[in-house]
């Protein structure tokens, strides 16, 4: 299969993924590429993927081995998922949000673990989101199966390791499941479900032997905290199982309408190309070769609301927004008649007389003089009431207008 190598969108500690196309189909896929001397894991999980069938696991593609700068690679090929993992979402999602993809990725280890296989890294960042919300389990690099565990090295990210593993003891089913708990905790604080260690010695000796468990958020509803209390058991056969967590009332009190709530956002306004067609697809290709090796600059697939706050609150001058676009909403009162009054590019410009146009469902700020305040950390100024109702804002809100 001839092929083109895209942008760099995720890297690891043994392989770099990148985008790519092929020649003959205008479909866009990822490849898996490390060189052919450290690929050991790589290929296994060429192999273990391979054999592996299910709507929550990432699509094998195939794989080759190329020669790229004097150098054999070798790629696995894997269905493209355009909206990054859970990680990047920078977690902190709403409940029903949590509940939607704890269930799919739950499906995905029952699934497995009738295969007799053990994932062993489950993590927010080796779970991708797809369209329409789908997630999938991904990265098989350390996955074993259930009858070789005891002879294969102990292995995963420490943060995530459950207390039986950190001891080197053993890793079967109960140990994803433990990381389903810290992952549902990552989704909820966005933070490591041991947010007080750091060092990765420490956090091992840390959950090994200190007989403690990940804290459970105190803002979480009775039932998510009664899931968590399954999952992070630390005698691993007291653990629920993958079957029977899915059965558990916290992933049956929402519909699965309720996991549209989050990252819907971000899928329709996705910068990923979806097919070899898109131009940032090849602007990718001829901006810079991508690198298998060396620095590596991260590219988050889904700006997320804060990142777009921050955006705009660390930027200068005025904003250069296109008034053309076809995105600006249309906003009026209630009882406006359609042909009074419209709105432009953000400013409402009225048909007849101002007079007319606005109603009590209308509040909009007056511009006046700019008044010296004071500022906090930060250097963003600190606004009380006071300078709210010199400026008439609260003037204008308990009129309905200003």
């Amino acid at each position: 299969m001839e092929w083109i190598r895209g942008q760099i969108i995720g890297q690891g500690s043994s392989a770099t993924v990148c985008l790519a196309g092929t020649t003959t189909s205008a479909a866009v896929c990822a490849v898996k590429s490390a060189e052919l001397s450290q690929s050991q894991h790589l290929q296994r999980e060429q192999k273990i993927l391979s054999s592996l069938s299910s709507p929550h696991i990432v699509t094998y593609k195939g794989f080759d081995i190329t020669k790229e700068k004097s150098k054999l690679m070798f790629n696995l090929f894997m269905e493209y998922m355009p909206h990054g993992t859970l990680s990047n979402h920078g977690g902190r999602l709403l409940e029903p949000a949590i509940a939607h993809y704890t269930k799919q990725v739950l499906k995905g280890l029952e699934y497995l673990h009738s295969r007799e296989l053990v994932h062993c890294d489950i993590k927010g960042s080796n779970i991708l989101v797809g369209e329409g919300n789908c997630v999938k389990i991904a990265d098989f690099g350390l996955a074993k199966s259930l009858n070789e565990s005891a002879r294969v090295p102990l292995a995963g990210t420490p943060a995530f390791m459950s207390p039986e593993a950190a001891r080197g003891e053993e890793q079967g089913y109960p140990c994803d499941v433990w990381g389903i708990g810290c992952t549902v905790i990552e989704m909820a604080t966005g933070c490591s479900p041991w947010p007080k260690v750091k060092d990765p010695v420490s956090m091992l000796y840390h959950v090994g032997y200190s007989g403690e468990v990940p804290e459970i958020p105190g803002f979480l509803s009775e039932e998510a905290k009664d899931f968590l209390e399954k999952c992070l058991r630390r005698n691993p056969r007291e653990r629920w199982s993958a079957s029977q967590l899915l059965n558990h009332p916290f992933l049956g009190e929402f519909s699965s309408k309720d996991g549209d709530c989050v990252l819907g956002e971000s899928n329709s306004s996705s910068w990923s190309p979806t097919s070899i067609l898109d131009q940032g697809f090849w602007n990718s290709v001829e901006e810079s070769e991508c690198p298998i090796a060396g620095d590596f600059v991260q590219t988050c697939c889904v700006h997320s609301a804060s990142d777009r706050i921050k955006k705009l609150a660390l930027c200068s001058g005025d904003p250069n927004w296109n008034w053309e676009s076809e995105n600006w909403i249309t906003t009026r009162g209630n009882n406006n008649n359609e042909s009074s009054c419209s709105c432009i590019g953000g400013s409402m410009i009225a048909s007849s007389s101002a007079s007319d146009c606005w109603d009590d469902n209308i509040i909009r700020t007056r511009r006046y003089p700019p008044r010296p305040y004071s500022f906090g950390a930060g250097n963003y100024p600190t606004r009380t009431g006071a300078d709210f109702e010199q400026d008439g804002f609260l003037d204008g809100v308990g009129r309905g207008r200003v």
